[in-house]
């Protein structure tokens, strides 16, 4: 459910209990603050980014003979 928050004097805005609690953070969390066209995105900082995009996109290359492809990828930086 959307909830409204107030840009404070030092332009700082408190993160709803509810937000907090649904991902896990509190004081002193690290928040990535990207921007989107006309919207500001706030995500949980990941502890480890490694471990957070381990398995991305795994459904593409589950019928791929990685090995395979990436031997040939080498193959054809040598020229």
């Amino acid at each position: 459910m959307p909830t409204t928050v107030t840009l404070s004097s030092k332009n700082q805005i408190v993160v709803p209990k509810e937000a907090r609690e649904k991902l896990h953070i509190g004081p002193g969390q690290e928040l990535l603050v990207l921007t989107k066209d006309d919207r500001v995105v706030l995500i949980p900082r990941p502890k480890n980014f490694v471990s957070r995009t381990r398995g991305l996109h795994k459904d593409i290359w589950s019928d791929v003979d990685t090995d395979n492809y990436i031997e040939q990828e080498r193959k054809s930086w040598k020229g």
